[in-house]
């Protein structure tokens, strides 16, 4: 096999960036997915699909205006961790950034989410999440705790 060949059974890549917004006391926002979605009523972090030709900090920063009418400049977004994970349809891979600024007031579009929080990184698995995102839990963990 050579490198670029793919067995025939293997999964689609999936290409997500997100990313972990930090208010001025440190709490992380996390949004709800909508129930008639893929992990419906499960919690995440904000971000969404990187498109062909994007690079995944400006894909992050449209994101985050379309799903909360943030204003994110992608020079202001810090990576900071990286989820990959098989399901059983596509095989994830989702840099999470960290910002801790921003312009505006984050405002929830139900068609992206259908609650969000502000909350501490420890309290992060107190909220069920998609199983990709319990390494990006962790990290964020232990970043507070260092």
């Amino acid at each position: 096999m050579q490198i670029g060949d793919a067995p025939a059974h293997a999964r689609p890549l999936l290409l997500v960036a997100a990313a972990a917004l930090l208010d001025q006391s440190g709490r992380v926002l996390i949004t709800q997915r909508p129930q008639n979605k893929a992990f419906g009523g499960l919690w995440e972090f904000p971000g969404g699909k990187v498109e062909p030709g994007e690079a995944p900090e400006q894909a992050l920063a449209r994101e985050l205006k379309e799903e909360l009418d943030l204003t994110v400049e992608p020079d202001a977004l810090d990576p900071f961790a990286f989820a990959s994970h098989a399901y059983p349809d596509f095989h994830l891979l989702m840099p999470l950034y960290v910002a801790a600024s921003w312009r505006g007031e984050p405002k929830l579009d139900p068609n992206a989410a259908q609650a969000m929080k502000w909350v501490r990184a420890h309290e992060l698995r107190d909220h069920a999440m998609p199983p990709a995102d319990a390494v990006l839990v962790q990290r964020l963990i232990e970043r507070n705790a260092a």
